[in-house]
């Protein structure tokens, strides 16, 4: 029996995370996408702004109508920007469709702190009590059969999987995280800006919203809900002169004598079974482009015996694991599919 196809509606088509949710759901063999959305530029032919589409989606871009959407669509992906997700969700899903949400409006539970690193307005506490967050490694139980998910930010995916299995184990001290973490230019967005311009970014590397990120409260909701006990960082972002891929590099003091292999054992045991993290072998650090065009999270460490202090290294593809990769990833949870459906690629090398 042919199994009837998943109709699948994506909001935000002319952004990157948009763009990429196209290119992986082609391979998806449960998955037929039936409207792509962009408020700014309906009736255009997709592969007008996007030409490496032609012959692959030949469709006009349509307009951002839950009504509309939900005539031809059974779950919506918002890939949207902040604020317009806080608006647009709850017309979608009291239409009757599943969603899953890349933007940042329904990470946080405490609409307050939304608004006070956000600078928007928090959507009703209601949806954010009903929006699963989907970090799809450690809360993917809690995914399964759910109809609005929260898909994690890119800088908190790596830094997250990077840190959860130490923290939960009691191994390191929450009071001394450091995280430094470096994205490529794709993490800023389609959109024009000085930041971005070739000759501002080209040869060279510069911090920016030093303490000032709205992914740290993200980062600490999550670490103190694991953690058991609130749990502040210092995060300092960096953007490097490339155009995929997050290199976070964490540092923490270590509670107890612990060794390069029993962190690499303890890993490993943690992540048994989920096939997108993948665990380096000791003395081997990952490097972005080892997961480029990937749904892999790679995770490597050094112990200092020194300091007794523990570096994390962990690597994801920003638009792929922290973004559209782990959407599908989510989607594939919520439908009680295979996890890796539709995302077995193996990385772009070199």
């Amino acid at each position: 029996m042919v199994q009837e196809k998943l109709r699948v509606a994506i909001v935000g088509s002319t952004g990157y995370g948009g763009v990429e949710l196209i290119r992986l759901l082609q391979a998806h063999p449960h998955v037929e996408i039936t409207s792509v959305i962009s408020s700014s530029s309906a009736g255009v032919p997709i592969s007008e702004g996007f030409p490496h589409l032609t012959h692959i989606i030949e469709r006009n871009l349509d307009g951002v109508e839950p009504a509309d959407i939900a005539a031809v669509a059974d779950v919506v992906f918002t890939a949207t920007p902040s604020g317009v997700s806080a608006k647009l969700v709850p017309q979608l899903l009291a239409a009757g469709l599943k969603v899953v949400d890349l933007s940042g409006d329904f990470r946080l539970k405490d609409g307050s702190v939304y608004e006070a690193w956000y600078k928007h307005p928090a959507p009703d506490s209601e949806w954010l009590a009903k929006a699963v967050y989907g970090l799809s490694e450690v809360f993917g139980s809690e995914v399964t059969g759910q109809s609005f998910i929260s898909n994690p930010g890119c800088y908190p995916t790596a830094t997250l999987l990077g840190l959860i299995p130490a923290l939960s184990a009691g191994w390191i001290d929450p009071k001394t995280l450091i995280i430094d973490a470096k994205s490529g230019v794709s993490g800023a967005g389609r959109g024009t800006s000085l930041t971005t311009h070739y000759a501002e970014i080209n040869e060279n590397f510069k911090a920016y919203k030093v303490n000032k990120h709205q992914h740290i409260p993200e980062i600490e909701q999550v670490l103190s809900q694991v953690s058991g006990a609130p749990v502040t960082v210092t995060f300092t972002t960096h953007l490097v002169p490339m155009t995929r891929g997050i290199m976070s590099t964490m540092y923490a003091s270590l509670l107890g004598t612990y060794t390069e292999d029993d962190l690499i054992e303890l890993y490993r045991q943690y992540y048994e079974g989920r096939r997108f993290v993948r665990i380096r072998d000791k003395g081997v650090w990952p490097a972005t482009k080892e997961v480029s065009g990937s749904n892999y999270c790679d995770i490597g460490f050094s112990v200092d015996a020194r300091t007794n202090r523990v570096t994390f290294i962990s690597v994801i593809d920003n638009v792929v694991k922290g973004a559209a990769g782990q959407a599908i990833q989510n989607l594939n949870l919520m439908m009680g599919w295979e996890e890796s459906l539709g995302l077995t690629f193996t990385p772009v090398y070199p």
